[in-house]
């Protein structure tokens, strides 16, 4: 196993337990001494190898993967650990020509650190040269961020509120090392940034989107925003999305504090399409694809390659 010492004693991130993962301690984010990857799948959106991680060291009331970022505790199952070589062949035979990275997300990809850059190094000593990129929450320590940097040629980070209390009580953990983090990677590695983002949600962090905006205004106002619709999942399976009207308010109001590169994806529609029965059901499968009226899966020439199949819904 990778760096030995690291997991003996673990503080990758800011909680810096200490938990010995080689004897089977768990932390808050509940990984073991084998990172194990939940799937992976070829990003069309990322131009990527996208490598899905298990377990997160933030507990979100709102997570969206939370059987990925939860784990074990959500009492899933998934692929399993595939050693750092065997990933790395694989990240190889897959690429297409448009594929320029592999990339880690999860879950929390950074609990995983030593892993990654064992992966990362294996591809390379292959003889490929391939970018890296990876989403993270931020919650890791300045020594951790580092090695992330000098690692990662793209980096989304998610800032997922400003006020501490506000943070507290939607991830389970104090945001000041996100604030943090976010800073020196604006300021020290502004070329690998991707993107920062923040999801939306009505009554909670919607008034959170003008604060961070400007916190990254007054760091460096290019920096691309994105902002990303709730819908509605977990603990807040109840709670309401955003509005179209309310994304494009909080856009603009983004813009108006100063940054320069602002956009937002995915609201929740509170008006269905108009149309009879077989008309509503026809204009969602249209979007998705599908052209066929009536529909009939099993004569129509397509189905072995259906369109009508969202592998990533917020393209």
């Amino acid at each position: 196993m990778q760096h030995p010492s690291e997991l003996a004693r673990c503080n990758l991130c800011e909680w810096r337990c200490g938990v010995n993962r080689l004897e089977g301690e768990r932390g808050v984010c509940r990984a073991g001494m084998h990172p194990l990857i939940a799937y992976t799948m070829l990003s069309e959106t990322l131009s990527s190898y996208s490598v899905t991680m298990l377990g997160c060291n933030f507990r979100c009331i709102y997570c969206n993967a939370y059987r990925i970022s939860q784990y074990p505790d959500a009492q899933w199952f998934y692929r399993d650990y595939v050693e750092p070589s065997v990933l790395a062949d694989e990240t190889i035979s897959r690429m297409k020509p448009d594929t320029d990275k592999i990339g880690f997300t999860g879950g929390e990809p950074t609990i995983h650190l030593p892993y990654i850059e064992e992966v990362v190094r294996a591809i390379r000593e292959k003889g490929t040269e391939i970018g890296v990129g990876i989403a993270t929450n931020g919650f890791c320590t300045p020594e951790t961020l580092t090695r992330v940097i000098d690692l990662a040629t793209s980096i989304s980070f998610e800032i997922k509120a400003y006020d501490d209390d506000v943070h507290r009580m939607l991830t389970g953990a104090p945001s000041a090392p996100v604030l943090r983090n976010a800073k020196v990677l604006a300021t020290t590695a502004r070329e690998s940034i991707r993107v920062f983002r923040t999801v939306v949600i009505p009554g909670i962090t919607d008034r959170q989107v003008l604060k961070i905006a400007a916190f990254i205004a007054d760091v460096d106002p290019t920096i691309p925003y994105r902002l990303i619709g709730f819908r509605p999942n977990f603990i807040l399976y109840y709670h309401p999305g955003p509005s179209m009207a309310l994304m494009n308010d909080l856009t603009e109001q983004c813009k108006d504090i100063g940054l320069t590169d602002v956009a937002w994806s995915g609201y929740y529609p509170t008006e269905m399409p108009g149309g009879s029965e077989t008309e509503i059901a026809a204009q969602y499968l249209r979007r998705a694809g599908c052209h066929k009226y009536p529909r009939s899966c099993g004569e129509c020439e397509l189905k072995d390659q259906c369109p009508a199949c969202l592998l990533e819904p917020w393209r």
